[in-house]
C-alpha cells in the first residue's frame, strides 16, 4: 500500500488487484473494496471505468496516464503527497465495526503485535503472512 504510482498511494495495489481480478486469481482480495474507492473519490473516476482501462492490457505508466487524462479531481503535487502520507498513516475508524475488523485480522494474523496502527502497517502484516512469513 506504501509503494506509489505517480505519487499516489494505494493505486499500485489498486490496479494489481484489477488485473487478478480480470485474470480470475484475485483470491481473497477483492478489487474496488472501501480502502480502493478512497483512491477513485480522490481522483473521481469510477471503478468500473478504471477496470475497463486495466483490461485493455497497458501497463502502471500507460493507466496512470489515462486516470490523469479522465480524472475529474484534477490533483497538484502537494495534495497527492499529502493524500498518500495521510493514508500511510490511517489507522481504522472509531465505530465499532471498523475498530473490531481491524482487532480480529489483526489477531489471526499477528496475535499480540503492537507495532501495527495503520491500515498500510496491517496490510503489510497480511501480504507477509499470506506469502509464508509469521505474524
Amino acid at each position: 500500500m506504501r509503494v506509489r504510482l505517480g505519487g499516489y498511494a494505494i493505486l499500485p495495489r489498486v490496479l494489481d488487484k484489477c488485473r487478478a481480478e480480470i485474470a480470475g486469481t484475485a483470491g481473497e482480495y477483492r478489487y474496488n473494496c472501501p480502502l480502493d474507492k478512497h483512491f477513485l473519490r480522490f481522483v473521481g473516476i469510477h471503478g468500473d471505468a478504471l477496470k475497463a482501462d486495466v483490461a485493455m492490457g497497458g501497463g502502471d505508466s500507460e493507466v496512470l496516464a489515462w486516470i490523469e487524462s479522465r480524472a475529474t479531481h484534477r490533483r497538484s503535487p502537494w495534495e497527492i503527497q499529502q493524500w498518500s502520507a495521510f493514508h500511510d498513516q490511517r489507522g481504522p475508524d472509531s465505530d465499532l465495526e471498523t475498530l473490531g475488523y481491524f482487532m480480529e485480522t489483526l489477531k489471526r494474523l499477528g496475535g499480540t503485535r503492537e507495532d501495527i496502527h495503520s491500515w498500510a502497517d496491517l496490510l503489510d502484516l497480511d501480504d507477509y503472512v499470506s506469502f509464508g512469513g509469521k505474524g
